[in-house]
């Protein structure tokens, strides 16, 4: 088969690789209906992560399974199934308390952004759908594998109550679909910080009550005017520097909450600064796993609509345009087809 490697700075290529095979007993293999570039991509492609061999890319999947190893016991050939990012066994201390992504035996997946995949930890990592999906749902579905999952973490991390307040930092796919997951929360008012104009529009049709433009210091000062000095009760960090991270930190009330899920870069908190802040800080790699089976349920009632996030759509041979487009913010998302 082809697949995806990044061979170092904006150097995208879809080249021959060994096609996937079952490894250990609790493999399955997939043959993937949907893929997709991820904004964490970015940094790597960017150089900002260094790549020091070539590297496979890909991390959000869902498809159909083809073979299975011999331990597997809840995912069968034929059915079509989503995995997390964050390859787990589903059974260890770690992942019984709801945390798979600090399972005691965790890999993060790569290698997804192919028609074919190995899935180690099958029955730990992938959750399949109560039959095969519609064509139109499989965009939504793929949001589950990471960008929504990890909305809906960040939203859960920061402790979205009815009634409440909220903040969302970055309105990249993640942040957007924290939007969607505030609002199913149950947030009154989703404050949106954004500067783009089509950006903005999805986090409206999404839920966002209110957009601000402004940045650092004066989107600070811009959130405490609109909840009339006192701050939201939550806030959702979906950028991973250090300007968004203390933009939430200083957005936030005494006694809120941030949920953290950009990736870190280049990020150091003063925590003389947090200490007197009363701020609760919870985030991470999210437990996608945790969520699969509701997340399934909602998009397969077709109760939310996801997949809106991908504007931009390929067969995945072009992979290496989908990159272009999102690094020049000339699409929110690519969605890839093999």
């Amino acid at each position: 088969m082809r697949g995806t490697v990044l061979y170092g700075p904006r150097d995208v290529r879809f080249e021959d690789r060994e096609d996937p095979r079952i490894e250990k007993p609790t493999d399955a293999v997939i043959r993937i209906s949907a893929t997709c570039v991820c904004g964490s991509d970015l940094w790597p492609y960017r150089g900002i992560q260094k790549v020091e061999q070539p590297m496979p890319m890909g991390h959000e999947y869902c498809g159909v399974v083809e073979e299975v190893g011999s331990a597997v016991k809840t995912v069968k050939p034929g059915q079509f199934v989503i995995g997390s990012f964050c390859i787990s066994d589903n059974t260890c201390p770690n992942c019984q308390a709801g945390y798979q992504s600090g399972c005691q035996n965790l890999e993060f997946m790569s290698r997804a952004q192919a028609p074919i995949l190995r899935v180690p930890f099958a029955d730990g990592t992938l959750v399949p759908t109560p039959e095969l999906p519609p064509d139109d749902i499989i965009p939504s579905l793929l949001t589950i594998s990471d960008v929504l999952g990890t909305g809906w973490f960040a939203a859960d991390a920061a402790n979205v109550k009815p009634g409440s307040t909220v903040v969302v930092v970055g309105d990249g796919a993640v942040g957007l679909l924290g939007v969607v997951s505030a609002k199913l929360m149950g947030a009154e008012r989703i404050v949106a910080m954004s500067r783009h104009e089509k950006r903005q529009q999805l986090a409206k049709g999404f839920g966002a009550t209110e957009i601000v433009t402004e940045r650092g210091d004066e989107g600070v000062a811009r959130i405490k005017e609109l909840t009339k000095g006192i701050g939201a009760d939550s806030v959702l960090e979906c950028v991973g520097t250090q300007e968004s991270m203390m933009q939430a930190i200083q957005s936030t009330r005494p006694g809120g909450s941030i949920g953290y899920v950009g990736v870190p870069h280049g990020l150091q908190l003063d925590m003389w600064q947090v200490f007197f802040k009363l701020v609760r800080l919870h985030g991470g790699p999210a437990p996608v796993r945790r969520y699969l089976p509701d997340l399934i349920n909602l998009v397969w009632d077709r109760k939310i609509n996801p997949g809106k996030v991908f504007d931009l759509t390929l067969p995945l041979e072009q992979v290496a345009e989908g990159y272009r487009a999102m690094d020049e913010r000339r699409a929110i998302k690519a969605l890839l087809r093999p």
